[in-house]
Parts: C-alpha cells; structure tokens; sequence
C-alpha cells in the first residue's frame, strides 16, 4: 500500500467522523436540554455506566466531568452485576452508555439502575432498545456508519458518545460559572494548575546576592560570583536602588575608567524590573519574556526579597 493510499484511508475516516458530529449537532434537542438540567439539579452525583469501548468513553467523561466542577463516578456494567451496586445512591443520577442499547449486562442492570436513582439516562445508538424504554431521557448517539473499512469497530460511536459527553461537560461548566481558578483546584500537581494557582515565593532562589550602593569592585564581584545568576542587586536599608549584572561588570572592566575608583552605584541600571512574591508565577513568566531577561527581583512590601529565575519557572511547568 502506498503512502498516499494510507493517507487517504486515514481522511476518509476522519471525514466520516466529521460527517456524524455534524449530524449529532443537528439533532440536539430537549432531551439534550432535560439531560443536562436532570445532572445539574441532582443532589447527588453522577453515575456513569458501561461496558466495552463504551466504559472508556464513560470513565473519559467522569474524568472530564470531575475535573468541570460535576462529581461523578464511574461504574462498569459487569461490576455492577456482582456487588458494586451499592455505590449508587437515591440521590444520584445515573447516565447509562450503550450503543446498541442491548448489550446483556446492560439489559440486566436497567431495573436496577432505575430503581436505586433518581434518575436514568440513556446514551444510545439504538432508540428502540431497552435502554431507551427504561430511560427517563434518552441522548441519541445513533452513527449512519463507523469509520473502520469494515464498519464493525466502534469508532464513529464512540467520538460521537465523546461529544455528547463533553458537551454535557461544557453545559454544566457555564450553568455553574466554574471558572479557571476553580478549575485549578481540581489540577494543583500540574502545569496547568501551577500556571493558574502557584506563586512566586513558591520558586524563589535559595540565594540572595545584594551590595549596598558603595561596595567596591572586589565586594561586587564577590558578590556575583557567590550565586548562579550572574546578577547582584544594590540596596539601601533593603530598598532596592539598582541592580549590576556580569555584563554590566565585563563592559566597565573593558572601558578606561580606573577601577579603584569605582562603586557599584556608578554601573548599577537604576529602576530594575522586579515582580511582588505573592504575584502568580505566570505573571513574572510574563515579564522576563517580555523583557527578555533571565532574572527577576522579588519583593516584599517594596523591599528586596530574592530573585526568581527563568530556567527554575520552564522546568516548572511555568509558561
């Protein structure tokens, strides 16, 4: 097989997936508006149930929905039958997927997920099925053809149970007003929770370089050579007043000037860039990329504090 011939198989399979989400956003209906409204209102929490490819799509769509401010759990079909029943309560709803709406397991559950919530909902390709007679609200997830070549492998089905899911997601999202930073409390230990929760005084150096406005060459040197940033602030009464890099330092030892008779207040660049530690972490991002910079002073109520470093911020996660 060539490749322009695979390559066409694989445009072909993503078009016929196109073809049916184009399908699935013109069907959505009140049962949709129902679905969503029977979820938001529970005062439980949200059972997801399946079996087969459909149990990845149901435990892909509890993450989604947990991680969206909707607490949800996952419940497999054949599980279900031997015990784990007793995780659903009165007071949970339950959304049920099934593409053929038949499947054993799933037809033997019905009665029970019926009775043990306060309500059941259907995800299924098959509106005549007894999951559609048992269900209170039934989403409709029908597909004309999956994309796989021999029109057996759940693969248009299950992107459109995907959609359908986080659609339900989505919904539920802005009923709630569930905003970034309440999305960052459910993501603290990644870079996505980090970039909208951490804090500069999280990432600051351990090291803390500073001279007052008088200090002379040696004391300057020194004092940049004791960190690993190539900078030393100068301060008064820890009133930040200036800052000298080792560029700064290589330039004047360059130039002509006798250096005994030079301060740190005659190479200091006045009104450096600095950033408050309670500041987020992204918001200094920010600045050194703006400025193209690769440290940052940090303080505290106007008085020098520390530095903060580009490099520990991009291994951080920190963009």
């Amino acid at each position: 097989m060539t490749h322009p011939e695979i390559l066409q198989i694989a445009k072909t399979a993503i078009s016929i997936e196109i073809s049916e989400l184009e399908n699935l956003k013109n069907r959505l209906d009140e049962n949709f508006l129902k679905a969503v409204e029977i979820i938001n209102s529970a005062k439980g929490k949200l059972i997801v149930v399946g079996i087969g490819k459909s149990a990845h799509v149901g435990n892909k769509i509890v993450a989604t929905l947990n991680s969206t401010g909707t607490p949800s759990q996952f419940l497999h079909a054949s599980e279900a039958l031997h015990g784990d029943l007793g995780v659903i309560q009165k007071t949970d709803v339950v959304l049920c997927i099934s593409n053929s709406g038949n499947s054993p397991e799933i037809v033997s559950l019905l009665p029970f997920l019926k009775d043990y919530s306060s309500a059941l909902i259907g995800m299924t390709g098959n509106l005549n099925s007894k999951l559609a007679e048992f269900s209170s609200v039934v989403l409709d997830s029908s597909v004309e053809k999956e994309a796989c070549p021999i029109k057996l492998a759940p693969t248009s089905s299950t992107t459109v149970q995907m959609a359908l899911g986080d659609a339900l997601a989505v919904c539920l999202m802005e009923m709630n007003n569930f905003k970034e930073n309440d999305f960052a409390k459910f993501h603290p230990g990644g870079s996505l929770g980090k970039n909208l929760t951490a804090k500069v005084e999280q990432f600051l150096s351990s090291q803390k370089p500073q001279v007052s406005e008088n200090a002379n060459i040696r004391e300057i040197i020194i004092s940049i050579s004791s960190s690993s940033h190539g900078i030393t602030v100068v301060t008064e009464n820890d009133q930040i007043i200036g800052v000298i890099t080792d560029g700064d330092l290589r330039r004047m030892l360059m130039s002509d000037q006798d250096v005994s008779q030079i301060s740190a207040k005659d190479i200091m660049s006045k009104n450096p860039k600095s950033v408050d530690k309670n500041a987020l972490a992204k918001e200094a991002m920010a600045i050194l990329k703006d400025k193209n910079i690769g440290q940052l002073i940090v303080t505290e109520n106007d008085k020098y504090f520390g530095i903060i470093d580009i490099h520990r911020l991009l291994d951080e996660g920190i963009n």
